[in-house]
């Protein structure tokens, strides 16, 4: 134990102030290992990706990278429609079916060709729903040409459930 001394009364050491010293040390000295667990500032954890709990427009996002990409790749093929059934509604599926046949194009992206980029910003949220704006780019240079879709979202499901130009 830790003893401090202190002016002398009546002829006798007063040892009455090191008692809650130590007791002072012996509770900082537990709290360390504690605060020596918390990260600090600027340090980072790893952190591991799931869709679960991911806000709609990042779905949107995730979507319209990995539709494009497969588009590019196959010209619409398996991955493409395994994509649109894991993403879309199927009642949104039907709706563009229909859309596609009408307007012999791809009613993901509306168009007959595949963009170069495309963005995605979140937008208003109520009954249900969140929308989107994705803006796909489809030349680059000093004026590049965009074209805007709104893409429509349950919140409920996190699925998109509406396409629109």
């Amino acid at each position: 134990m830790l003893r401090l001394r202190t002016p002398q009364r009546s002829g006798r050491r007063r040892v009455v102030g090191g008692a809650l010293l130590a007791t002072a040390l012996l509770t900082a000295t537990a709290a360390v290992p504690a605060t020596a667990a918390v990260p600090r500032a600027g340090t980072t954890a790893a952190t591991v990706r799931t869709d679960a709990g991911t806000p709609a427009y990042q779905q949107v996002a995730h979507f319209y990278g990995a539709y494009i990409d497969a588009v590019s790749a196959e010209g619409g093929g398996s991955l493409a429609t395994a994509l649109r059934s894991f993403y879309l509604t199927p009642h949104l599926r039907t709706e563009l079916a229909a859309w596609e046949k009408r307007n012999h194009a791809d009613g993901v992206l509306r168009a007959q060709n595949t963009p170069l980029a495309f963005r995605v910003t979140p937008e208003d949220s109520g009954a249900g729903h969140t929308w989107s704006t994705v803006r796909l780019t489809w030349s680059t240079g000093k004026h590049p040409t965009y074209s805007y879709l709104t893409v429509r979202s349950d919140l409920r499901s996190g699925k998109i459930s509406g396409i629109g130009a």
